[in-house]
């Protein structure tokens, strides 16, 4: 069985998430979406939310997994036994960190690899920073991510302006 570990943040998942989550089951058996715990970022979403979020957005999917972890990827994959890392690129600027992500990860661990993907050319210029600023400033999310974070971040944002007041 050909497993893929699909790593990131996710805060909160967006269209362009799921659209590289479609392209990467055409080409694994399995992909476990893992929501990496990252010191240096302060998520809107707690790690449990997010994870809940990711559960029911991509629970019509078969073969899909959603974990979290802490640590090293490498360890993480080869703990589920994966054959690949999925990472999806937008932009050359993407390239850059995760040729050298991959590169010290296949250095940590040589028996997986990264596999690159390109999202759908609508989804280029999205990514969950952009949602969250555009959610904040009352703007409308709703071409960027499934209806149900919409609705779920849209209430964060309200019940933290109500909090800070």
């Amino acid at each position: 069985m050909r497993i893929a570990i699909y790593p990131g943040t996710f805060d909160p998942i967006t269209n362009g998430h799921i659209d590289i989550l479609e392209r990467a089951l055409k080409l694994f058996d399995r992909i476990i979406i893992t929501v990496a715990r990252n010191s240096a970022k302060s998520p809107l979403f707690s790690d449990q939310e997010r994870l809940d979020l990711i559960k029911a957005v991509v629970r019509k999917y078969k073969n899909v997994e959603v974990d979290s972890f802490d640590g090293l990827l490498v360890s993480y994959a080869r703990q589920k036994k994966a054959t690949a890392i999925v990472r999806g690129l937008r932009a050359i600027s993407d390239f850059e960190f995760e040729l050298q992500m991959a590169l010290m990860n296949r250095k940590l661990d040589d028996t997986f690899e990264t596999v690159f993907l390109m999202p759908n050319a609508k989804y280029t210029y999205l990514n969950s920073s952009i949602v969250r600023e555009i959610a904040r400033l009352g703007g409308e999310v709703s071409d960027f991510v499934p209806p149900l974070v919409r609705v779920t971040l849209e209430r964060k944002i309200q019940l933290s302006r109500s909090t800070s007041k």
